[in-house]
């Protein structure tokens, strides 16, 4: 199960309404979705990072945080 943090941070990303992370945040919080569509997300938080991951918004220092959440113990 994933912590509180990334939970939060995911949810984030599911109201954001940008589609590169929202789809595929609200499938990783979908009842089993954190085996089917971490990849999934990992790609798209990527994507948003590369994208926009300097812009000054609120969501730049989420995306290092999330990916650094989903790498695996």
């Amino acid at each position: 199960m994933a912590n509180a943090e990334l939970v939060n941070i995911i949810e984030k990303f599911a109201a954001s309404g940008w589609d590169v992370i929202d789809a595929p945040a609200r499938k990783w919080l979908a009842p089993g979705g954190q085996a089917s569509a971490a990849a999934e997300l990992i790609k798209a938080v990527e994507r948003a990072d590369k994208d926009c991951g300097s812009c000054g918004c609120e969501f730049d220092p989420l995306y290092k945080k999330a990916l650094e959440l989903l790498q695996p113990a």
